[in-house]
Order: structure tokens, then C-alpha cells, then sequence
């Protein structure tokens, strides 16, 4: 994956929070009002109020809602409409959004498809920055043969040393060739997933391809004497590390 942060949303300056994110295809009220419902009733013996509620802004103003971050449990949760059926979804953790487990989850309470996107330029030199990723994982509203995972695509550097995997049935756009490409990094770029994304109707790198005009996005907020005792961060504390 190219070093050029140009490609990716934001220029990349909201990173770790946007190195990964979620989307699910319905809307962002739904989405949200589902997320709170479930988190809610996990957390309700513990004295942990949950909440939902709409917020407004540019995209860096409702990237802002979700500080500061979390080295612990996920406290805020945001949901930012699309230029598209599809809903965004990104947290406060510390170390970036865990869009897997939600998203998953989600995509079967709300009998849709939900996705992860990931993507991280490989920026590591004399143990400083991060290991390169490009990462789509796309599920269903029904059980698979692992879980409900329809389909994975990844490009690693695990280590120091380039990986890639897939699993799940191909969708009839991807460009299969390129899978046996000698570099192993060159089997699935930003390039690459930036196409297949358009053909899944997203064009998550695009600032614009957010929070049309009139759209709210929504917060999920846990709050309780729990999370007092949580360490928490700012971005650019989180940016340290690369």
C-alpha cells in the first residue's frame, strides 16, 4: 500500500479512529437506536446508562464527539450517514475502531449487510509508525460457514514479512488474477479495494461521500461510575505511537 496519505479520508489525520471502519446498509437512526438497544442491555447490572441521540457538524466537527478516546471499554460510539444505503460507523478506542464484533452482530439483528474496511499505509521504520493493512470484510444477516463472514480480503504486513488471505465466496466484479501477483502486497492495495468498494456502492476515502446535506449523524454514549476509572486519551496522544 502506497505511503501517500492523500488517498485515504481525511488525509489520514483522524487515524487510528478512521484506520478502520464499519458500515451497515440501512439507516443511520436504525443503526444507532439498534447499537444502544443491545449495548444497553448488556451493560444494564452494571448501572450503565446508554444513550442515543443526533449531532451535528462537518465530519471532523462529529469526529469530535467521540473524544477523548478509550484505553478501555468503548464509551462512544458514532453512526455518520452516506451519500448511499449504506451507514458509517466508528468509536473511541484508543487504539482505533473495532468494527468487527459490531458490525457482525448488527448485520444479523438488523437483517443486513454489514462491512470493515480497513486500511493502514505501511509507514514503519526503526520501530517507528505501523504495519501496512488493507483489509474488507463483508457479512450477512444469516449464519455462514464461519459465523456470518461472506467474504474476506486482506494484505498484511505481519511482523515484517507481506500476507495475504481471502476466504468466502468472490463477488463477480473482483479481479481474481491479481490474487497471484509475485509481490504479496500487490494482491489486494488501496487501489484495488477502492474499486471494489464503488462496485459495493461506497466511497468511504471521500470526505464528501459523507453526512449529506440536512443528515445528522448519531452518538451512542455509555456513561456510569465504570468508566471514571478508565484511562482516556487525546488524538494526538493516540498519534504518538506513529
Amino acid at each position: 500500500m502506497s505511503e501517500d496519505l492523500n488517498g485515504l479520508l481525511l488525509g489520514d489525520r483522524w487515524a487510528p479512529v478512521t484506520s478502520d471502519m464499519g458500515f451497515l446498509e440501512t439507516d443511520v437512526e436504525r443503526a444507532a437506536r439498534a447499537l444502544s438497544s443491545w449495548q444497553g442491555g448488556l451493560w444494564a447490572s452494571e448501572g450503565v446508562i446508554v444513550t442515543a441521540r443526533p449531532v451535528d457538524g462537518s465530519l471532523e466537527q462529529v469526529l469530535s464527539a467521540l473524544l477523548p478516546l478509550s484505553g478501555g471499554e468503548k464509551q462512544r460510539h458514532l453512526f455518520i450517514p452516506t451519500r448511499s444505503a449504506w451507514t458509517a460507523y466508528v468509536d473511541n478506542g484508543y487504539r482505533g475502531t473495532d468494527a468487527v464484533s459490531a458490525m457482525s452482530y448488527l448485520a444479523q439483528v438488523l437483517g443486513c449487510r454489514g462491512m470493515r474496511v480497513g486500511a493502514v499505509p505501511h509507514t514503519l521504520r526503526e520501530d517507528k509508525g505501523r504495519y501496512g493493512v488493507v483489509a474488507l470484510e463483508v457479512y450477512g444477516p444469516r449464519q455462514t460457514d464461519w459465523l456470518n463472514y461472506l467474504r474476506t480480503l486482506y494484505a498484511m504486513n505481519d511482523g515484517g514479512r507481506w500476507v495475504f488471505g481471502q476466504s468466502g465466496e468472490p463477488f463477480p466484479f473482483e479481479k481474481l488474477a491479481r490474487y497471484q501477483a509475485r509481490k504479496v502486497r500487490d494482491r489486494f492495495t488501496l487501489d484495488i479495494l477502492e474499486e471494489y468498494l464503488l462496485h459495493l456502492g461506497l466511497s468511504p476515502f471521500q470526505e464528501d461521500f459523507y453526512l449529506p446535506q440536512g443528515a445528522k449523524a448519531w452518538l451512542v454514549e455509555k456513561t456510569g461510575s465504570f468508566f471514571s476509572a478508565q484511562k482516556e486519551y487525546t488524538l494526538a496522544q493516540a498519534r504518538e505511537d506513529f
